[in-house]
């Protein structure tokens, strides 16, 4: 019975670092696709700005307004045709640095696409 004693504390200590591997790992996807949903709403509010006004200026600041403080690090496409009922298409791209320097802070590249009808 003494020989086991300390097993569970050393088997602790070898599984906690695996743990917490896989813990910051999700922690990581988790802020990977939080970024992608923003980029998809930025997109979005591009692409009706894109359809309510033909300043493609006003889309590209609607977008990076809409991403905050990524915004300034994000390409911005707007494609808007000049005729009523066209489509006016945003795409937005940004590239995320993955924070955690386990991982080797390696960057993924993010891309939203958004088309509306042009209303005016």
């Amino acid at each position: 019975m003494t020989g086991e004693r300390g097993s569970a504390v050393v088997e602790f200590a070898l599984v906690l670092p695996l743990v917490l591997v896989v813990l910051l790992g999700i922690v990581e996807v988790a802020v990977v696709a939080r970024s992608e949903i923003q980029l998809i709403h930025a997109a979005r509010e591009g692409a009706r700005e894109a359809a309510a006004s033909p300043d493609t200026a006003r889309a590209a600041a609607a977008v990076r307004s809409a991403l905050g403080d990524s915004g300034r690090n994000a390409r911005v496409l707007v494609r808007r045709p000049a005729q009523v009922g066209q489509k006016a298409t945003v795409t937005v791209s940004l590239r995320h640095t993955i924070a955690a320097p386990i991982f080797g802070g390696f960057s993924v590249d993010l891309h939203a696409q958004s088309t509306m009808r042009i209303e005016r």
